[in-house]
């Protein structure tokens, strides 16, 4: 849930921060963009820290090296998060960050369906981490693809 928490509030206090008139977040664009960052940052984190081992054991069995896979998503998640504040590569970074969710996807369903934790608590429940994937691929396409 952090990282949900992470992208919402982050984006309603720019969005604030832009109402009472710092100019550059005075649209939504920019907040959300940020906002989405700041998620992947946040989660980056997990990639390295004391949560490592449950992300490991999140990867299914089928693939190789969970270790350097949690590695990797983790550098892809420090890079999207910087690429996607760019206006030059915001939709690049949009699009591959979407993939990398898609990808990393069934390590959720994995979590949620064999009880695994995350830093002693239960990973979260299926229904509520698949409302979650939606909220925060609309977010991240949202970001790199803006509607006028």
């Amino acid at each position: 849930m952090a990282p949900f928490y992470a992208l919402t509030g982050s984006f309603v206090l720019l969005r604030l921060a832009g109402w009472l008139g710092w100019e550059a977040m005075n649209d939504w664009i920019h907040p959300l963009r940020i906002a989405v960052a700041l998620m992947f940052l946040l989660a980056a984190t997990a990639h390295w820290g004391k949560r490592r081992p449950d992300l490991i054991r999140m990867v299914p069995a089928s693939l190789p090296r969970p270790d350097w896979i949690i590695s990797a998503t983790g550098w892809l998640e420090v890079i999207g998060a910087a690429a996607i504040v760019l206006p030059a590569t915001a939709r690049a970074a949009s699009l591959c960050l979407a993939c990398m969710l898609l990808l990393m996807f069934p390590a959720n369903i994995r979590a949620a369906r064999n009880g695994l934790t995350l830093a002693g608590k239960p990973a979260t429940p299926l229904l509520l981490r698949t409302v979650l994937q939606i909220v925060f691929l609309a977010a991240v396409l949202t970001a790199g693809y803006p509607v006028s």
